[in-house]
């Protein structure tokens, strides 16, 4: 790859942010990860449930179409400008699964596969 490329890529991850399992029964899977961590949810919602792990978000979701063994987990890499990651991302060979989507105030995520068929998230918060 050219020299441009990795300058880029490097600089477009900043930090990760986020997983996210996907949960066949979210109540159940509440009660084990609070278990597990000994944290409370901050939230909790039948549509998702969201732990902070010291800066860090462990996050259950109960949407399981789609998913099979094996992509049942994807990482969020924060990034400062989502759009311009997803575009960048796909020239470099990535297959959009799911456009830049909004969820929830100025949060915004996609996921991508890169070439490898690993699932890779990006978000966006300002």
């Amino acid at each position: 790859m050219s020299g441009w490329f990795l300058f880029n890529s490097i600089a477009m991850f900043q930090q990760l942010r986020t997983v996210i399992y996907q949960v066949n029964n979210i109540e159940k899977a509440k009660q084990w990860y609070t278990g597990i961590t000994g944290i409370q949810p901050y939230f909790d919602e039948p549509f998702y449930v969201g732990f902070d792990i010291n800066g860090f978000e462990l996050g259950l979701d109960p949407d399981d179409a789609g998913v099979k063994k094996g992509n049942n987990a994807v990482a969020y890499w924060k990034v400062a400008a989502i759009n311009e990651a997803v575009e960048l991302m796909v020239k470099a060979g990535a297959k959009l699964q799911t456009p830049v989507n909004n969820v929830g105030g100025s949060i915004l995520v996609a996921t991508l596969e890169d070439p490898f068929g690993n699932v890779v998230g990006l978000i966006q918060e300002d």
